[in-house]
């Protein structure tokens, strides 16, 4: 008679230890608690003090659906200590603010420590408000920043484009650029130095060669 390959399914990290008795021994890794309570039907259940699969970890509250990648789980322990988990194959939706005023906080996420990831695997990430506000406010040259960075295309469109640099603002490309106006462009500067890729044979007459080689550097 073919028998299961996964016999000991004892959910240990570390090898299975028998007492006299024939009881697991405590030595062992495994989570272990007496007190845990369920109460659920076909449709899904409620169980306060259920360990994971895997051993490792107790949950103080796991509400799961009939569908196993529906549910909300309070880690309690292990690598997932104080750890909140909310799970769907669907859509989630939180809906807030129906009775405060535009100028109010009605819908806040909130990090003391850690990064804050969005991810889209497969679709767009959508942000759309009466106004969209981007603040970095750490300190020092490595913080403080807002990036940017696209595979492709970073698209700019509105009535008016406004950027103010306090030391420094810079565009560069490896490749074309381009500036035109339909009515007027002003160009001003206490100093204005206009250098072609022509003084790399043969310097100009107002200099330009170090520019050149120093553009060639960055780009």
């Amino acid at each position: 008679m073919a028998t299961s390959s996964n016999r000991n399914n004892s959910k240990l990290g570390t090898p299975t230890t028998l007492t006299k008795g024939g009881g697991v021994s405590k030595t062992n890794t495994a989570k272990q608690n007496y007190t845990a309570r369920s109460v659920g039907n076909d449709h899904g259940s409620l169980t306060f003090g259920a360990i994971h699969k895997q051993g490792d970890v107790t949950s103080d509250v796991m509400l799961q659906a009939s569908d196993g990648r529906h549910g909300i789980v309070l880690d309690k322990d292990g690598s997932r200590k104080g750890c909140t988990q909310i799970t769907a194959p669907g859509r989630i939706t939180i809906d807030a603010g129906l009775d405060k005023k535009e100028a109010e906080d009605t819908l806040m996420i909130h990090s003391w420590n850690g990064n804050i990831c969005i991810v889209a695997s497969n679709g767009k990430l959508r942000l759309q408000g009466t106004d969209i506000e981007l603040v970095a406010v750490g300190e020092g040259g490595s913080k403080g920043n807002i990036r940017m960075k696209a595979s492709e295309t970073i698209e700019l469109d509105g009535k008016k484009i406004i950027g103010n640099a306090k030391t420094l603002c810079k565009m560069v490309s490896s490749g074309q650029v381009e500036m035109s106006a339909n009515t007027a462009m002003n160009i001003f500067g206490s100093l204005i130095r206009n250098t072609t890729d022509a003084v790399a044979n043969k310097d100009g007459k107002n200099g330009g060669q170090l520019l050149q080689n120093l553009q060639n550097l960055i780009g």
